[in-house]
Parts: structure tokens; C-alpha cells; sequence
């Protein structure tokens, strides 16, 4: 952790004008675009590649959490930056350059570009994309054929589905604590206890070890340190499957460029600083009480009360590449998610009521058969 990080950048997040900035080819003129995997931006139309200058002073710092909240309370360390807004999903993201109508990334939704300007924290650093579009659009087929229950007409309409990048906002929280507690220590102990059972018709008396716990006070303090707590700062992708997409490789963080917004979509926080902390501590305290279970011992742990205090502060703002294909299916949309760095994949899909009732049908055929075979 850094004691006295750099303020936050002064420049604005990426606009729809700024964020898709071009970046022409010197051969044909087209933009270029950045080609996950690789440091470099790529002409879709002549191949002419062009290498992303490396920056030697740029690096992935630490911020300091309360000084930046002091900014943002007076409307320091802000900028103001235009979005457009999805009516259905509430993903604030910007289109590309020249465009003015398309589909929300994130559900698949109309969506014609009337921006708005609110104020933001820009971001300072990202995960670039690893895993091609081809690779992605792969998977999705894999995760499509291997869906059982589903309705035999999802493939089709999966192929007609587009597959986005697109970078998700995130933060990273690190944080010393100090936690004092109270709580109880329970140690086991067996014991002889006595018992009447009928024996030949007559009452008998018995004894047996039985485990007992002896419970005591206790009460201490123990310290934790937490380094990149990550907190999704975005409500548009299922939570559920958004966090599967874990863990994120966060130690290859690079210093923020356009160049590798290029050709991508760029979602803003809808989870701000504040609130993001708030999560990233109910994180914490999880960690906190496995400490404190540790340290109070024995075979069980009662705690009864924790008081924490969080020392050294720091969050990163930095931005997380997935592939995104929002489809619909019957009126309803699903979404299939790619970690553009690991592969891993996540997915919402539809159920065929008539696959899954013939699948009951021919159990209890099954069985019926069985039956009559065995009372023969």
C-alpha cells in the first residue's frame, strides 16, 4: 500500500467522442482497434498493425479513499463525463464514434444514444482483453450445445446473436484493520452419564461417554491486512454470474490508455466510491471473524462483539474486459458471459417444458416396467 498516493487523474473518462478517440491507420485511414492478447492496435480491413507506446512513468497506484471522498464532497478530483443510458438494464456505457443508435451490450435492448453528463471518478487503470472474439464466440457454441433441457431452437437463435466486449467498472479496496471482540470458547469434554434400558424383560442400569462442551469467556483484538478487495461496481450483468467470473488476474493491472478501449464498449460505475466500500467491508468482516475464530480457539467459537476500525485506506478504480451476448429467446433475455483473461464462463439459458416432461414420462415408464417385470 502507498502511505501518499497521487491524486486522482484530472482528465475526463472516456466520452463518446473521447473514449472511442480514433486511432487512424497509416496505410488505409480506417481506425484501428485493439487485438486482445497482444499490446498493439490492429486495421480491420488492411492488417496494418501499430504497437501501443509503452509510458515508463505511468503506473497502477493507490489512491487515498478518504482524501478522494474530501474531493468528491466539494467537487474535487471530478470530471464530467456522457453517457448514454439503457432504459431496460440502467447500463450507463458510450457508444462508438459516429453511432446513434444500437443495442444495449449488456441486455440486448434498443437503445438510441440521448446522452446524459454526470460527474465521475475516471478510471486509473484496466485489465486489457486476452481472450479473442473468435475464442468467445467458441465457447459460447461449446456452452450452448451442452445445455441440457434446452429448447431445441436456442441454437439457432443463439447464432444470431452478436458477442460484445465490452469493460466492466470495478474497485479494489486495501485496508489495515484492528478488531476487538468479545466473545465465548467452548472446549469439549466427555462425560459418564447414566441410563435405565430393558434387558430380558427387566430394567437395567447403563452408562455411556457423552460429549459435553464447557463454555468460557473470551475477548481480545487481532489485525488483518487486505490487499485489491474487489467489488463489482456495475447492477447491469447478473450478480450472480458476474461474480463467477472470478478470480480476476488483478496483479496485471496496466496503467489506463484509450488504445485498449478501442473497438470496445465502456460501462461507468453505477456503484460509487462510498458505496463500494460498503460491500467491500461486509467482504472483510467475513475474513475478520475467521481471524477472530482463530484466535479465540477450542472446538467452538461464540462471537458476541466485534469493533472494527479501518487504517490506510486506498482503492484502485480500474475497469475488467468480458464478452457479452445479450439473446433473446420467447421475449425474455439471457445473457452468456466470457472473463476475457481466464475464459471462464457463465450463463443464463431457457428450460423446454416438453424435454424436460418427456424425460419424467419415460422415468416413470422406466419404472412401470420394472414393476411389472418384477412381480412376474
Amino acid at each position: 500500500m502507498n502511505p501518499q498516493p497521487p491524486p486522482v487523474p484530472s482528465e475526463p473518462f472516456p466520452t463518446p467522442a473521447a473514449s472511442q478517440r480514433q486511432f487512424p491507420c497509416r496505410q488505409c485511414g480506417a481506425n484501428l482497434v485493439f487485438t486482445p492478447g497482444t499490446t498493439h492496435l490492429k486495421c480491420p480491413y488492411c492488417g496494418t498493425e501499430n504497437d501501443i507506446p509503452a509510458d515508463p512513468t505511468a503506473v497502477v497506484a493507490e489512491q487515498d479513499f478518504r482524501a478522494t471522498l474530501a474531493g468528491l464532497a466539494d467537487q474535487k478530483d471530478t470530471v464530467d463525463a456522457m453517457f448514454v443510458k439503457c432504459t431496460a438494464c440502467a447500463a450507463e456505457s458510450h457508444f462508438p464514434a459516429n453511432v446513434v443508435a444500437d443495442k444495449c451490450p449488456f441486455c440486448g435492448h434498443p437503445i438510441v444514444a440521448t446522452a446524459s453528463t454526470k460527474r465521475l471518478i475516471r478510471p486509473q487503470s484496466l485489465l486489457p482483453f486476452h481472450i479473442t472474439k473468435d475464442q468467445a464466440a467458441h465457447f459460447f457454441r461449446q456452452w450452448v450445445a451442452s445445455r441440457w433441457f434446452a429448447p431445441s431452437t436456442l441454437k439457432r437463435e443463439a447464432d444470431r446473436s452478436q458477442i460484445t466486449g465490452a469493460y466492466i467498472p470495478a474497485w479494489t479496496y486495501d485496508s489495515d484493520t484492528i478488531s476487538d471482540y468479545t466473545g465465548q470458547r467452548g472446549d469439549d469434554y466427555w462425560d459418564t452419564e447414566s441410563y435405565t434400558a430393558m434387558e430380558n424383560g427387566r430394567s437395567v442400569t447403563k452408562t455411556r461417554q457423552v460429549r459435553k462442551t464447557r463454555w468460557r469467556r473470551a475477548s481480545g483484538r487481532v489485525f488483518n491486512r487486505f490487499d485489491d478487495v474487489l467489488v463489482l461496481a456495475s447492477h447491469s450483468l447478473p450478480a450472480k454470474h458476474a461474480q463467477a467470473l472470478e478470480p480476476w488476474d488483478l496483479k496485471n493491472l496496466v496503467p489506463y490508455r484509450d488504445e485498449f478501449l478501442s473497438g470496445f464498449v465502456a460501462e461507468s460505475y453505477q456503484v460509487d466510491l462510498a458505496q463500494g466500500f460498503e460491500v467491500a467491508r461486509g467482504i472483510m468482516d467475513g475474513h475478520i471473524r475467521e481471524t477472530i475464530r482463530r484466535d479465540i480457539g477450542g472446538d467452538h467459537q461464540r462471537i458476541d462483539w466485534v469493533n472494527t476500525q479501518y487504517h490506510d485506506i486506498t482503492f484502485k478504480h480500474t475497469l475488467l474486459p468480458i464478452w457479452i451476448s445479450a439473446y433473446e429467446f420467447r421475449q425474455k433475455t439471457y445473457r452468456f458471459l466470457v472473463n476475457a483473461r481466464t475464459g471462464e464462463v457463465q450463463g443464463e439459458r431457457p428450460y423446454s417444458a416438453w424435454k424436460i416432461t418427456l424425460l419424467v414420462l419415460a422415468i416413470l415408464a422406466a419404472l412401470l416396467i420394472v414393476i411389472v417385470l418384477f412381480n412376474r
